[in-house]
């Protein structure tokens, strides 16, 4: 299946002028764009994301970058629920010698589930994780 897993610094990159991964960000999403893979993502890298933008000023440009997300047909949100934050809790307690977040943990899990294996990131843990990193 064609399908890739969206993770927060790939957004970030997409909308951030001077983020440092932002033209590769932008070239990727060209060149992707004619032939979109269904993208997943979860409410938690929504949440990182409407917040950061938030958190910094920006409550007119949260709304439309989550907005977009949301109303996207590509993209397919999974919810973190009971059962996926405890996997991804203890995933995170497993890994003392990785610096991964929770929420990297939660993602890896949902791309473990879904039998996914790459990632739109620039966040090298997804590697680490085994998983395959575009762009």
């Amino acid at each position: 299946m064609n399908t890739a897993f969206v993770d927060t610094g790939y957004l970030f990159a997409l909308e951030i002028a001077n983020d440092q991964h932002h033209q590769a960000a932008i070239q990727h999403w060209h060149r992707i764009v004619g032939a979109l893979p269904r993208l997943v993502t979860t409410s938690y890298i929504f949440d990182e994301v409407v917040t950061f933008f938030n958190s910094r000023g920006q409550h007119a440009k949260a709304m439309q970058v989550g907005n977009n997300l949301l109303q996207s047909p590509s993209v397919e949100f999974i919810h973190v629920d009971t059962a996926l934050f405890y996997a991804g809790w203890a995933l995170f307690q497993r890994h003392q010698d990785k610096k991964y977040s929770l929420t990297d943990c939660i993602s890896f899990i949902v791309m473990q589930q879904r039998g996914m294996q790459r990632a739109f990131t620039f966040d090298q843990h997804f590697v680490q994780a085994g998983f395959t990193t575009e762009p």
